[in-house]
């Protein structure tokens, strides 16, 4: 059990960080400010930050952690010596630029380090610094929390983050069809966690508008499904390139699990941003191309649908062998405000996406159970607000409470018996997925967003804090 926050919320205020810029003349990273310590008073703006946990917090933190691998950079650094990320990947010592820097001003000048000495392109240098300035700034709460090894756990936590992605850059990982975490050597799902985890709020019962899991009970019930050998196929919204850690982080308290052995359909992005390929190789996936991509390059076009169909390949065969979750989202992207509102909504699902997955699962020879999944998080790493063709977004970090839920198992045959038309029944069954997973997420929105907290439940969604 964590202990309880303080009643009343002390605030603090940090610098946010200065623009940063590069001049392709000088192929040198330029900063309009002098490098600070952590939430320095010297820049200029302002950000509010909260005074946000104990101590024993942390030591929860902390020992998940150490129950999975070590945390420190001796492990790192051993690991990273003595082989390669994966067993075809080539045997390569990279720098140890960021292992070894001790301030944040050691990090920084080893992004322009590495860029002068051409090991880093530009673009994505730019988009580590950004990425640091980021995370600190989301991380100010952090700073002023009073935890002794705050500055620490940050500077840590980016030092690490930055050495896989140069170390993805000299020696780039190509995932399969199907690929299955990687946990060691290095351990990228762990690394992974230990990133996102900072950036979740994890406040107790008394303080609305933190982080919560609907129905706790059937995410129970799911685990004894997969313990039985029978397969789940979790339908969701989509919100942020966090997703993963964020469901794997609410549910690691009660269902490591689901936690650990989730299987992601995931789309291309995320498997060929460097930025972005540490994390995606900490997770199971099945990598397809997105819809919404699929004619950025119509001569591509034939090329993605035959890797998406190899892809339907792997999955069939991983389903034929039963005890397996999967989590898909059939909207195609991630979900954006409305244009006019601005307000955050699901996106609609596509009805063929729905049913194709509904349909691999029935054929699998096992039973199969599809649940509609709802996740609320996009505050802690939204997406641009359009969808862009170019890979390597800026990745805009907040500190916030975030929320998943899920509802009892649709069955397609209950809803197809009343309609004679097959086609029909495909829309009226992904139209029932999609309305369970709109109502769910309004719940969610209502206890973090309107901060009702767990008096959002309703008959529907039983919310709960299982880390408490």
């Amino acid at each position: 059990m964590m202990s309880s926050f303080p009643s009343s919320t002390q605030l603090y205020t940090c610098s946010t960080a200065p623009r940063v810029f590069l001049s392709h003349s000088t192929s040198r990273i330029s900063h309009s400010v002098k490098f600070g310590s952590g939430c320095s008073a010297r820049r200029r703006s302002r950000c509010s930050c909260f005074l946000l946990c104990s101590s024993n917090l942390w030591k929860m933190a902390d020992m998940l952690d150490e129950k999975k691998s070590s945390s420190s950079r001796a492990a790192i650094s051993a690991a990273v010596a003595s082989s390669s990320s994966a067993p075809d990947r080539h045997e390569i010592s990279p720098p140890r630029t960021f292992l070894d820097a001790l301030t944040e001003q050691d990090l920084l000048l080893g992004i322009q380090k590495e860029a002068e000495a051409g090991r880093l392109p530009l673009n994505v240098a730019q988009g580590m610094e950004e990425l640091y300035y980021s995370y600190q700034n989301a991380l100010c709460q952090v700073f002023k929390s009073g935890h002794p090894k705050a500055n620490e756990i940050v500077l840590s936590n980016m030092a690490v983050v930055l050495d896989r992605i140069l170390f993805e850059v000299l020696d780039p990982f190509t995932f399969e069809p199907y690929h299955k975490a990687i946990r060691e050597p290095f351990d990228y799902y762990t690394f992974g966690q230990k990133y996102i985890r900072p950036l979740l709020d994890f406040r107790l019962l008394n303080i609305s508008g933190t982080s919560f899991v609907g129905n706790i009970a059937l995410f129970d019930e799911i685990e004894k499904k997969l313990e039985q050998g029978e397969n789940v196929i979790l339908i969701s919204n989509h919100q942020t390139e966090a997703d993963p850690a964020v469901l794997a982080l609410l549910l690691e308290f009660t269902n490591a699990f689901i936690a650990e052995n989730m299987i992601y359909v995931a789309g291309d992005r995320v498997v060929t941003d460097p930025l972005c390929k540490p994390f995606s190789m900490g997770r199971n996936l099945l990598c397809v191309y997105s819809k919404n991509h699929m004619n950025d390059d119509p001569e591509l076009t034939d090329m993605k649908k035959r890797a998406n169909t190899k892809s339907l390949k792997e999955m069939a065969v991983l389903l034929r062998g039963g005890s397996k979750i999967i989590w898909i989202a059939p909207s195609g992207g991630r979900d954006r405000p409305h244009p006019v509102t601005k307000e955050w909504y699901p996106a609609p699902f596509d009805a063929s996406s729905v049913d194709n997955i509904r349909r691999l699962a029935e054929h699998a020879g096992v039973p199969g159970h599809v649940y509609p999944l709802a996740l609320l998080c996009h505050e802690i790493m939204p997406p641009p607000p359009q969808v862009e063709k170019e890979i390597g977004e800026k990745r805009v970090i907040s500190f916030h409470g975030v929320g998943i839920s899920v509802a009892p198992s649709i069955n397609y045959l209950e809803i197809a018996s009343a309609l004679k038309d097959s086609e029909k029944a495909k829309i009226a069954y992904s139209e029932s997925v999609y309305a369970s997973v709109c109502e769910q997420y309004n719940v969610l929105k209502s206890a973090i967003h309107d901060k009702q907290g767990l008096k959002a439940s309703t008959p529907i969604v039983s919310l709960s804090q299982p880390w408490n």
